[in-house]
């Protein structure tokens, strides 16, 4: 699958507690993505973090957060990804879901960690 330069990332801001059908919601995001055939999606945990309600999260000890900030990006053509917000709509209550566009410049499966030489 070959992505175009001219791609969309789309980046949704969650809770570590949000749940949906009975799993984490990041979790539930990044399985339907795939099952969707997107790029790709790369989940985030974040150590500190305040949303729409100003309610601080934060990892520090002495005030230890069960629900720390979780962002997932996801990146693929801008068709595909318009096609998938309606499916991730009804998975949102509550959150920031934002657009941008992206240039890629390199799409590749990994390999041996070694440069191939000729």
């Amino acid at each position: 699958m070959q992505l175009p330069e001219d791609s969309v990332l789309v980046r949704i801001f969650v809770g570590e507690s949000d749940r949906w059908d009975h799993r984490p919601l990041y979790e539930a995001i990044v399985l339907k993505a795939r099952e969707m055939h997107l790029a790709g999606a790369t989940v985030l945990r974040g150590p500190m973090g305040f949303g729409k309600s100003s309610r601080l999260h934060t990892a520090k000890i002495l005030r230890l957060s069960m629900d720390l900030p979780v962002v997932i990006e996801i990146v693929d053509t801008e068709e595909k990804i318009r096609s998938f917000l309606p499916v991730l709509e009804p998975m949102m209550q509550g959150g920031l879901v934002t657009l941008e566009k992206v240039k890629v410049l390199h799409y590749r499966a990994g390999g041996t960690g070694q440069a191939e030489t000729k």
